[in-house]
């Protein structure tokens, strides 16, 4: 894979099968996530008007926000139906790929990389965002990536309960052997991480000060499941909060990192 190739199942993934701009304000577990990302977030950005390059940020969920709380965020995605939603959320746009980024030297304040690791399946291009990223942000700059936990499919199969069929479990398996999602059913190829090896791509691309949080918490498959199987919105109710306080409660402990669906590795340039 060059610089420039996204695989074609990624393109038609986000173009025709899924609506990206649904998944962080329908669900119950969507909204879970967008919530602590906002909290974790806002822990370490700097004041606005400070500048933030949004790599892979799909339709602008959090170029939205973003932008609402005053920041200056320019948003990069390779899939042109993103660049063209995210028009909409406050930001300036341009269709790009993480690992090629046309930004100049020590240009922003802040590069967000919520999407794009856990599309990068070969560790050498992960490495290459993460580089591209060091690069445009200033010295001293804040570098936030997001990964899909290694162990998020097993939580989330189990609580829908299919994890009885053997195919499944031998993906799933395979998931958690190696990281490594094929892309033959429900999501595209893609790989999932533990939080240390998260941390440990963040250090070795020359990140300092880097910190690795479980985004949803513990519960976020029993909402899910719940939600799914009443068919009725649990955003807002008590199941709800008592599974954001439940993330907030399970951040002190890294044992608990493996429990939630996302990670989000934080560092300095």
């Amino acid at each position: 894979m060059t610089a420039h190739q996204v695989p074609p199942g990624i393109i038609e993934f986000y173009t025709s099968t899924i609506n990206e701009a649904d998944r962080l304000s329908l669900p119950a577990d969507g909204v879970l996530e967008m919530v602590r990302t906002q909290e974790l977030l806002r822990r370490h950005l700097p004041p606005a008007p400070a500048s933030v390059l949004d790599v892979g940020g799909g339709p602008g969920a959090h170029a939205r926000w973003l932008s609402e709380d005053g920041y200056r965020v320019h948003l990069v995605d390779p899939v042109q139906r993103h660049v063209t939603e995210a028009v909409d959320s406050g930001c300036s746009v341009e269709l790009g790929d993480a690992r090629a980024l046309s930004a100049a030297d020590d240009s922003y304040d802040v590069v967000l990389l919520l999407g794009p690791l856990y599309h990068l399946v070969e560790a050498a291009d992960r490495r290459t965002a993460l580089t591209e990223a060091r690069r445009v942000v200033r010295p001293g700059g804040l570098v936030a990536a997001a990964g899909i936990n290694r162990y998020a499919s097993l939580f989330e199969h189990t609580a829908l309960a299919h994890l009885d069929g053997a195919s499944l479990q031998e993906g799933i398996a395979k998931i958690l052997a190696t990281g490594s999602h094929d892309g033959k059913k429900g999501f595209t190829e893609a790989h999932f991480h533990t939080g240390q090896e998260l941390e440990s791509e963040l250090s070795d691309a020359g990140f300092t000060d880097t910190r690795v949080y479980g985004i949803e918490g513990p519960t976020w498959a029993l909402l899910k499941a719940t939600e799914r199987h009443t068919r009725e919105s649990l955003t807002g109710s008590r199941m709800f909060a008592s599974a954001l306080a439940a993330a907030r409660m399970a951040e002190p402990y890294p044992d608990l990192l493996a429990a939630s669906s996302h990670l989000l590795a934080v560092g300095r340039n």
